[in-house]
């Protein structure tokens, strides 16, 4: 699988389980925020760990292609615009978020957005199995339809802002459970009917 999007476009805090773990209340839209396309890397890549951080986390999350230009989609057509969906893991350097304010360095590391290990249509987003596990121990495990706002919501508030193109992305946010990665660990996100991403890690 080889995807080239123009930008990937994430949602924070959109798992009612992981808002209620954070003690957060449930936001009122969609927070949402970039990571560069030179932060992909694919199934079985390495993921790796830069020096600057002390804590590197892992995040599943179910992702949404695009499979055309679009603009101002409404939520009862989106389904019209998306190519598939495939797993995305947002690698966040947590430690430097924290200490940033914002998060696009600790997002935006190379290595930081794996991604696949395919792009399937035929499925229903709003209620999939999804979980990390590292080192075969299940560290994160939910239901899609545990979201916050859906995938069709989330494609007619982004497309509200921003033109998406083929081939962009929308990941969908993070179940709760999140946690560090370190140097050796392999960490694999299972989304049901979707499959298994792979990635190995390694410091820098």
């Amino acid at each position: 699988m080889e995807i080239n999007p123009t930008k990937i476009v994430c949602v924070g805090l959109n798992y009612v389980d992981h808002a209620k773990e954070l003690n957060m209340e449930l936001p009122d839209y969609p927070i949402i925020f970039l990571k560069p396309t030179s932060a992909i890397i694919y199934h079985e890549d390495y993921i790796i760990r830069p020096k600057v951080s002390n804590r590197v986390d892992y995040e599943v999350e179910l992702a949404v292609v695009i499979g055309k230009k679009c603009k101002n989609v409404k939520k009862s057509e989106a389904d019209e615009y998306i190519m598939g969906y495939t797993i995305l893991n947002d690698i966040t350097a947590r430690d430097l978020q924290q200490k940033d304010g914002q998060w696009t360095r600790a997002k935006s590391f190379d290595t930081f957005c794996p991604i696949g290990p395919r792009i399937v249509k035929d499925i229903d987003p709003m209620n999939l199995n999804i979980e990390c596990r590292v080192n075969g121990k299940i560290k994160q495990k939910s239901n899609t339809k545990n979201m916050i706002f859906d995938v069709y919501e989330l494609v007619e508030f982004v497309s509200s802002i921003m033109t998406l193109y083929k081939g962009d992305i929308i990941s969908t946010g993070t179940p709760p459970g999140v946690g560090e990665l370190k140097n050796g660990d392999v960490v694999e996100c299972e989304i049901e009917n979707i499959g298994i991403l792979r990635n190995y890690v390694k410091d820098e």
